[in-house]
């Protein structure tokens, strides 16, 4: 089989989209969680007490879904769920500090990839490739989850 052209900027820019994709994924593997377990983490760190039906819904997944993966993050440790004082039949999901601890310096990591894909260019060429995203992106809808 023979490798793929990137010939087109484009094409070129999802190579890159590619290389940030494949470190986030082997960064989450390492902690022994799947993409989406990540995602809730996340979720939950900026969004503590939250509902099961909010989870399933920016997560753009089932409830079945969401209940089997936050079963299996609280197995590990790291959510907890506890009854809503105003209903008791709701349950509010919380990470705990072990959740919050094992995906902490993601982001920090992914700083760290864009310095290492963007470190063939110069100070002004960084600046020249953002002033043309800019442009290019200026009248995109923005990205929604």
């Amino acid at each position: 089989m023979q490798a793929p052209h990137f010939d087109t900027p484009l094409q070129l820019m999802r190579w890159i989209g590619w290389a940030q994709r494949k470190a986030a994924e082997e960064w989450v593997r390492e902690r022994e969680l799947s993409h989406e377990q990540s995602f809730v983490l996340g979720y939950l760190q900026q969004n503590p007490g939250a509902i099961q039906r909010d989870i399933a819904e920016v997560s753009r997944t089932s409830a079945a879904s969401v209940s089997s993966l936050l079963q299996g993050l609280e197995k590990r440790g790291l959510i907890e769920r506890r009854a809503d004082a105003g209903n008791a039949r709701t349950k509010l999901v919380y990470a705990t500090p072990a959740g919050i601890d094992l995906i902490a310096g993601f982001e920090d990591a992914m700083l760290a990839l864009d310095d290492r894909l963007l470190a063939p260019l110069g100070p002004d060429e960084r600046a020249t490739l953002r002033g043309l995203l800019l442009t290019v992106t200026a009248e995109l809808p923005e990205p929604t989850r």
